[in-house]
């Protein structure tokens, strides 16, 4: 929740559409013990209970919930709290006791069942829990005959009425897109009910790959019906884990997207043009803003870009060869509950859904950590194929041991802030995007995900545990005073080191590479590289890089390329210390020492340049020029 409320641990406010009987509302309900329900309404029922005692109710929640047909007028009077009760919706009026007029902030004593209803929808609480049929919000620039809910044309509010900090959708319809917006334009955290319910796909599309998987089994004589049935029965609990595991990560992506969205607005404006020009995206059908309002959106429109953003990934990937990818072929084993991996692991290869199955795992993966317009943005800045940016984003998760630090960070969840987790999460997301555009951009662009893995794992190991203490003394400094925010925000030791190391591995890459071409170590090409970084300043350059506002999507590119050829211009210079140093034993400073006039001239240009304070793209454009050139009279 908004402000890092823990809902296992602290008690939280609800109001709810629905009743205990149904398994949606009904599990809802009983996902914490902290719950106070304060009301909630059916087709037949009002409960309104508006200071509830969270343990008592959580057990007359469940007790319901194991009822079978329950409804709310099973619920034990002697449980709700002074001023509530169980009401018809039948009845003319319903009498409004102090105790819920104060909760509320109303001053009838008693309303129309409806009218209540619509109090109800509007009160101040944490969370309105939509579990129930019917669309109950929508904008106030709609009318109730556009929403197409007759029914509820009589309980419907508006989105900016809402006084809940959440809605969460277990049912489908229950706002409009517009109400979402105008919700979350308020203030309101909301994603769309596509996003919040889509378990119930999810779950169906495991039932039908495992089954035919299992029917494979039985054809081959390694199960029977029996068996069969049995192994269905026992993997239902891992299935739900795997199901709210995806939802977990696309709610996580949301966030992602929404922390860096205002930095990237040019790239999430390109996104939405791009698939409109495709004809495969409709603003108007799904009421994207144009793009002098982008600005001011927020979750609701970012889950319909992360729809479109999978939906058209999927569809290219399908259409390319990734699916026959020998190192992805693991994710369609890993698809299926630990069980089925076990006994018919090699029976996958066989699945007549095997592509799909791949598709969609990278998909995923690619789509709920990167976000939405990453793969379009690495097409076009590298003129790279989806299939070829899913197989470099590939091998930059693997080097960098991405999935383990994930891990990790969400192991950390209702233990320390929110904010510092996704934090940490942007630094890895920071250099997933690097290293993938590096890949991307190799001569030959050599995608082979299991021969670049070995080609560069060892290299990086070795220099990862090496780059702190090569640090200088500044640079140190500034390493200590990143890490502490986290450790006092209760990270582990190792973990909020790793999180400032990754602002170092970057660069590592091209040291990797270099040493494997030249069939060097890492560490002597180590040497020259950060040796070069720190004496030219190309480090504290390559920060102002970063630094630069990006307004748009030629803005993006531009700062892209500067980076690239700054790279480029730092690995020349490493090629010319490798070639000049024979074997001294300090070859960086023998380097300099043959080129101190060229290199006093870059110098004095960089210190003039750190004088003057804020940088542009014109002034870092003449900086990197000025290393090029330095690497052609050193060359």
């Amino acid at each position: 929740m908004p402000g890092g409320k823990n809902i296992q641990r602290e008690p939280f406010t609800v109001v709810g559409i629905g009743d205990m009987a149904g398994d949606v509302f009904g599990n809802g309900m009983l996902l914490s013990r902290h719950i106070r329900l304060q009301a909630a309404f059916n087709h037949l029922h009002i409960f309104l209970d508006p200071n509830p005692d969270e343990k008592a109710s959580f057990a007359e929640r469940r007790r319901l919930f194991r009822m079978p047909r329950s409804a709310w007028t099973d619920y034990k009077p002697e449980l709700i709290s002074r001023g509530g009760g169980v009401f018809s919706r039948q009845a003319k009026t319903i009498p409004i006791s102090p105790e819920v007029r104060v909760w509320l902030g109303i001053e009838h004593e008693e309303l129309t069942p409806n009218a209540l209803i619509r109090e109800l929808l509007k009160a101040p609480v944490d969370l309105l829990w939509n579990g129930g049929i019917g669309t109950y919000v929508k904008s106030s620039s709609e009318s109730n005959a556009d929403v197409g809910d007759l029914a509820n044309n009589s309980l419907r509010v508006n989105g900016e009425d809402l006084r809940c900090r959440v809605v969460g959708e277990g049912g489908s319809l229950g706002m409009t897109q517009l109400g979402r917006i105008e919700f979350a334009r308020a203030g309101g955290r909301v994603n769309t009910d596509f996003i919040d319910n889509s378990a119930g796909v999810d779950t169906s599309d495991h039932e039908v790959n495992i089954k035919i998987l299992l029917n494979l089994a039985v054809q081959e004589g390694n199960l029977d019906t029996e068996e069969r049935r049995n192994l269905l029965a026992s993997m239902s609990d891992e299935v739900a884990d795997q199901v709210l595991r995806s939802n977990y990560l696309q709610t996580q992506a949301l966030s992602m997207m929404e922390a860096f969205s205002v930095q990237r607005l040019g790239s999430m404006k390109h996104f939405i043009n791009v698939l409109e020009d495709q004809g495969a995206l409709n603003r108007e059908l799904e009421f994207l803003p144009d793009d002098d309002e982008l600005t001011e959106r927020r979750r609701p429109e970012l889950s319909v870009l992360l729809s479109y953003s999978k939906i058209t990934l999927y569809q290219q990937l399908l259409a390319s060869d990734v699916p026959e990818d020998n190192w992805l072929s693991d994710e369609a084993v890993n698809y299926f509950p630990m069980p089925l991996r076990h006994r018919f692991g090699p029976l996958v290869g066989r699945h007549r859904l095997k592509r799909e199955i791949i598709a969609t795992q990278v998909t995923n993966s690619v789509v709920n950590r990167m976000g939405a317009s990453f793969v379009l943005r690495m097409q076009e800045d590298t003129d790279a194929s989806p299939g070829e940016v899913a197989r470099a984003y590939t091998i930059a998760r693997e080097l960098f041991e991405a999935r383990d630090f994930w891990s990790r960070v969400e192991k950390l969840d209702n233990k320390v802030e929110s904010q510092l987790q996704m934090k940490a999460m942007l630094a890895m997301w920071t250099l997933m995007r690097q290293a993938t555009r590096w890949l991307l951009n190799l001569p030959d662009r050599r995608l082979d995900i299991r021969a670049m893995v070995d080609r560069l794992s060892p290299g990086l190991k070795s220099l990862e545990k090496t780059i702190p203490g090569s640090l200088q003394a500044d640079e140190l400094e500034q390493f200590a005073a990143r890490q502490q925010p986290y450790l006092d925000g209760g990270f582990p030791k190792v973990l909020a080191a790793r999180v400032v190391l990754l602002d170092h591995l970057f660069p590592a890459l091209d040291v990797v590479e270099t040493a494997a071409r030249k069939n060097t170590s890492a560490q002597k090409v180590a040497q020259a590289f950060y040796g070069l970084g720190e004496r030219l300043e190309i480090n504290w350059l390559r920060r102002q890089v970063e630094m630069l506002d990006v307004a748009g999507q030629w803005h993006a590119m531009s700062r892209a390329n500067l980076r690239d050829e700054l790279f480029t211009q730092h690995n020349r210079l490493v090629e010319s210390v490798l070639k000049q140093s024979g074997r001294k034993k300090d070859p960086v400073a023998t380097w300099f020492e043959r080129h101190q006039d060229a290199v006093d001239k870059v110098s004095y240009m960089m210190s003039r340049m750190r004088s003057q304070g804020e940088m542009d793209y014109a002034t870092l454009s003449v900086a990197v020029r000025a290393l090029g050139r330095l690497a052609d009279q050193a060359g």
